[in-house]
């Protein structure tokens, strides 16, 4: 390790605001107050290239058990014999072959799930035990056809031909893949490269011996789902990006910086260089710091050193940032850290690295301090799937769905449970969105702790990241075993990043196997334990890992069994769970409890709670449904985890056949009261207690309900819900008009069924369908409805309970106009116009 002192650190130099104007700096605003949803900035990397290879990919099902049908993968015993062979007695499989004719296989991009295409299939076998956890373990992944029962369908291969120009020699290549589910083998121009069985783990691919420098090359990759890692829904293919890379023979391998900063500016920034050529070097290495707005803000005095070949090195430099901005929520400021590798006098190596300047401290007495500021975590757990789209999920919608979250109030994320995609990453980093970061697998086995050092190398340095998470809910949580496990990954990842604490989400055995390597545990549920808990160990800060689980369904207001739908009152819970108002009311009131994060954020497939069994196909948790429709409960934590004055009325006023009958009507409001109307008469005033709701039972009659607020005595806010008519039009709307022609951008579009006077028609059901002129097209549909068995990769939808969501990409370097256009039969239509530029 080669250390140099924070003395050698220099002043911005009029040569670095040259070379970052020349390679960046896209943000308009100053570095001290950029815009919360200010651009990334953009570095030149020149000379190293890292290259889309998401495009013009073929894809085909193979088969898991016959190898006749798996394109001779596995069809003798010589399948590894001979590396590269095109002989077909001798090579791995003929999709692995130049020659081979793919021409009827599907063209896809990338990111792609091939399972969310599949039927839905019932389990006819599954015999309810009648126990209350009882479950169809074909739910848990949402129906899909997939899995080892489904041998046709879980067996997924990709193909992909392109062309390398001539390098100069020494040139190293490489392929990176930020995610394959599940259990990949990736072969070039016939050989096999790697293989990887985690779906979550991002991994890189060296093909410098095997590429065909200037000329073609095919990448193939088989994909075998027949496997689960988690008891969700999980997607299968390649769901995620995947990158060509070129260096040179000296560079910064893969993740190879990290920068720990602390908020007096002090930045110690650790490098590894490599050297995969065959004589030493003298080599320079060069940092430079811009800030938001791609400005030079630090230049570090040169280290030198010598480096010799096939060999890696680490350095530490540290050095002093002036007046550092800190990265928080209300100004996610993002520093970025140019690192330059020069033999002589020539660059070989540039890497980017964002960063942010910030501390995390968690305190047993008081919570979580952010940059020495307390911050109370309205959190939400989330599993990576979104309706129409699955685990391929585009970074548009990433960013999207952090948005919803956010204007729920919500200040942070769990990824459940396992490592996220890199562009959700980039998104909390920019958005201001906290993030506990979790492993796949707790055990101390090789695997998985080289999947967990993937994660931590590969994200370090997000600072939105406030905790690892090395488990969730493991059968050794409170066992000795399970100490000895959490101690070995801990000590990894202390090693790795001493800069933060390590967690994990038990629901027994608290105080007992792994909670004394915790630096704070995370309680899923069991709030009812945490009292004691504190008084017992009153050093150890507590979190809810996961909190609520609150199940409804969106614009349902009956239970009813027959259909799997649950009312959104927040009064349903699964036995080990609380409502969402329960939950919050015990945690607000709690200074030591740092706060929680709500199962969940968003309804996912699979695990179907609390109807585990067929027809249910999606979870009921979530605060918003697979769309990311608002439920009601959307609004209860609205009206607590915002600060804006909020009034939420509710349910819809069409009950039809029921006048006279009693209505529960809820009110999630902020207000010091609420007062409520039924057709101009008043049903009487509720006071509003901190972190509740108010209600009332009215009997039905059609015609108007209306809700005002009040603050300070005077009327702030008011709301009504009308009877609507039947449904006359199709109403479309979008989160924005202008997107990017570069096939990867996607506009989500909300549909509507309204009545003649524009209101939403609450129990419409109408089939809409869609087309679309100009350069794009739908890529998913959905309507957020847990028991529908539609198609997600359609042109039409049902709408659900008066919502439909579709999903329009634009196509790669083709700009225009980009029309929608929705109908239904007897209705009038609607036309929406994308621009694509």
């Amino acid at each position: 390790m080669v250390e140099f002192s924070r003395r050698q650190a220099l002043a911005a130099t009029a040569g670095v605001a040259a070379f970052a104007a020349a390679s960046s700096a896209r943000a308009a605003k100053p570095a001290a107050a950029p815009a919360k949803k200010a651009a990334p900035v953009v570095v030149d990397l020149g000379p190293r290239e890292r290259t889309s290879l998401d495009f013009d990919w073929k894809f085909h099902l193979g088969h898991a058990q016959d190898p006749a049908r798996d394109f001779g993968y596995g069809a003798n015993q010589r399948t590894y014999a001979k590396a590269g062979a095109d002989a077909p007695n001798w090579w791995v499989a003929a999709a692995a072959q130049k020659d081979f004719d793919d021409s009827a296989w599907t063209p896809v991009t990338v990111p792609h799930d091939w399972a969310v295409t599949l039927p839905f299939e019932n389990n006819p076998d599954y015999k309810p035990s009648g126990k209350p956890d009882d479950e169809d373990l074909r739910a848990a992944h949402g129906y899909k056809a997939i899995g080892r029962e489904f041998p046709q369908n879980s067996i997924g291969w990709y193909r992909k031909k392109f062309t390398l120009p001539a390098v100069e020699t020494g040139t190293r290549l490489s392929i990176e893949f930020d995610g394959v589910m599940r259990d990949a083998v990736v072969m070039v121009n016939g050989y096999v490269l790697e293989s990887e069985e985690s779906g979550y783990a991002s991994f890189r691919v060296d093909i410098t011996d095997i590429a065909n420098v200037g000329g073609e090359n095919l990448i193939t990759v088989r994909v075998d789902a027949s496997l689960g890692e988690g008891w969700f829904y999980e997607g299968a293919g390649i769901y995620r990006h995947v990158w060509l890379v070129k260096t040179a023979p000296v560079h910064v391998p893969q993740w190879g910086v990290f920068v720990k900063s602390k908020v007096d500016g002090t930045l110690e920034i650790e490098t590894d260089l490599i050297n995969e050529g065959d004589e030493a070097v003298e080599f320079s290495l060069v940092h430079t710091v811009l800030d938001g707005a791609g400005k030079p803000a630090l230049a570090v005095a040169p280290a030198a050193g010598r480096l010799p070949g096939w060999q890696r090195q680490s350095l530490s430099q540290t050095v002093t940032l002036a007046n550092p901005v800190l990265w928080s929520l209300d100004n996610p400021h993002l520093y970025t850290l140019v690192t330059e590798v020069k033999l002589g006098d020539a660059v070989v190596d540039r890497y980017a690295t964002p960063f942010g300047v910030r501390s995390v401290r968690f305190d047993p007495k008081e919570g979580l301090f952010l940059n020495d500021k307390h911050v109370k975590l309205q959190g939400t757990c989330n599993h990576q799937d979104h309706a129409g789209v699955g685990a391929g999920i585009p970074d548009t919608l990433q960013t999207w769905r952090i948005e919803q979250l956010q204007s729920m109030g919500c200040n942070a994320y769990r990824a459940s449970h396992n490592p996220a995609t890199p562009e959700l990453m980039d998104a909390c980093d920019r958005l201001g969105m906290l993030f506990i970061a979790e492993t796949r697998r707790m055990s101390s086995d090789p695997t998985s702790l080289d999947e967990m050092e993937r994660l931590i190398r590969r994200d370090r340095n997000h600072p939105s990241i406030i905790l690892w998470s090395i488990g969730n809910e493991e059968p050794q949580q409170g066992t000795a075993r399970g100490r000895k496990v959490a101690k070995t990954m801990k000590r990894l990842v202390n090693r790795l990043d001493p800069t933060r604490g390590v967690t994990a989400a038990m629901d027994s055995g608290f105080g007992d196997g792994i909670t004394a390597e915790l630096d704070v545990i995370g309680f899923n549920y069991r709030h009812e334990k945490m009292d004691d808990f504190h008084a017992r160990f009153p050093n150890l800060p507590i979190i809810g890992s996961e909190s609520g689980s609150t199940v409804t369904t969106r614009g349902e207001y009956l239970r009813s069994d027959a259909k799997s739908y649950v009312p959104a009152y927040d009064t349903d819970h699964p036995w080990w769970a609380t409502t969402a108002e329960k939950w919050w009311s015990h945690a607000a009131d709690r200074p030591w409890m740092a706060g929680g994060f709500i199962w969940t954020g968003f309804d996912y497939r699979g695990e179907p709670t609390p109807f585990n069994r067929w027809p249910s196909i999606s979870s009921h948790f979530g605060a918003l449904d697979t769309c990311g429709f608002p439920k009601d409960n959307y609004y209860y934590y609205r009206a607590w985890w915002r600060k804006e004055p909020l009034l939420h009325l509710f349910p819809h006023w069409n009950w039809e056949g029921q006048e006279g009958k009693p209505v529960p009507v809820w009110v999630h409001s902020n207000c010091d009261k609420v007062e409520l109307f039924l057709n101009g008469k008043s049903q009487g005033i509720r006071v509003v207690t901190p972190n509740h709701h108010v209600e009332w039972s009215v009997p039905y009659v059609a015609g108007t309900i209306e809700a005002h607020g009040y603050k300070d005595g005077k009327v702030i806010l008011r709301q009504r819900r009308e009877t609507a008519g039947p449904a006359a039009a199709v109403r479309l709307s979008t989160d924005r008009s202008a997107l990017t022609a570069d096939g990867q951008d996607v506009g989500i579009l909300k549909v509507e069924v309204v009545d003649a006077k524009g209101r939403v028609v609450p129990k419409a059901e109408d089939l809409v369908a869609f087309s679309v002129t100009g350069p794009g097209e739908v890529i998913g549909v959905g309507n957020g409805n847990p028991t529908s068995h539609e198609s997600d990769v359609a042109s039409q939808r049902k709408v659900f309970n008066g919502l439909a969501q579709v999903i329009v990409r634009t196509k790669r370097g083709q700009a225009g106009e980009v029309r929608v256009l929705a109908s239904a039969p007897g209705l009038k239509p609607a036309s929406l116009a994308l621009k694509a530029g």
